[in-house]
């Protein structure tokens, strides 16, 4: 996939049954974390003091990975083809972003990481299991 084919696919740009599905599942993410996650599972959490497995600390990691996943792929790709490469460009560029955290004068949250790279995997096998 180059440079070229991205700007292909941008001029070409068309709504489709293919797009809305993903767009879709991406929205879906961020309206579970931001009306579910955010303002009742992670405070219940907190307040009550469970162990649970760091879920609470990786829901902005993990469901913002699946909206950045899923978004990248309504609106750069055309076809099912080029979405696995995408997946594997928007999993490797949150990753990044999480490491560039100290330029922003925070911590690298290892937690953060591994949510990323496992809601990338969980992404990549969903969309081909949609998208044979």
């Amino acid at each position: 996939m180059t440079l070229d084919d991205f700007k292909a696919d941008l001029r070409n740009w068309k709504f489709s049954s293919y797009k809305a599905i993903n767009f879709s599942i991406g929205i879906s993410a961020l309206l579970i974390y931001e009306l579910i996650g955010r303002p009742f599972y992670r405070p219940y959490i907190y307040a009550n003091n469970i162990n649970d497995f760091h879920i609470a600390d990786t829901l902005g990691n993990t469901f913002g990975t699946l909206t950045t996943i899923f978004f990248l792929v309504a609106i750069l790709s055309n076809d099912p083809s080029k979405g696995n490469y995408l997946i594997k460009l928007g999993t490797f560029s949150v990753v990044v972003f999480e490491l560039a955290h100290p330029l922003l004068g925070k911590p690298i949250d290892i937690w953060d990481i591994g949510a990323t790279i496992l809601t990338g995997m969980f992404s990549y096998l969903i969309y081909n299991l949609i998208f044979r």
